[in-house]
């Protein structure tokens, strides 16, 4: 089995900064991508970043410029670093990883972990 456990959401002010990881777990052969959405109150989830195993990345306009998504292939760990946070950047996040296990392609979820951001 794997596991996907994201970690480091909290409260925090307008301007605030947190770091969110996401950590995978279990047997597979790699990682082969990690992307970030987010669910905010009342809407539905949209995709935030993505990262390749290479280090490629790519972000939602909303966020380009203020969010930063790193990997680290060595802890099968993706880290997003918010910045500049504002209110409407009240989620659920969740994180996302496809790997690779006996050659096969699979898709895994984690649980998600709140955000909130006082005004």
């Amino acid at each position: 089995q794997v596991r996907l456990v994201e970690s480091g959401g909290g409260l925090v002010q307008t301007g605030g900064s947190l770091r969110l990881s996401c950590e995978a777990s279990g047997r597979f052969s790699r990682i082969n991508s990690m992307a970030w959405y987010r669910q905010p109150p009342g809407n539905r989830r949209e995709w935030v970043a993505g990262i390749t195993d290479g280090g490629a990345t790519n972000y939602d306009d909303v966020v380009r410029g203020r969010f930063t998504l790193s990997m680290d292939n060595a802890k099968n760990t993706s880290y997003l670093q918010l910045g500049s946070l504002q209110p409407e950047d009240t989620a659920v996040y969740q994180c996302e990883a496809t790997f690779t296990y006996r050659g096969a392609l699979y898709s895994i979820w984690g649980q998600g972990t709140q955000v909130t951001v006082s005004s």
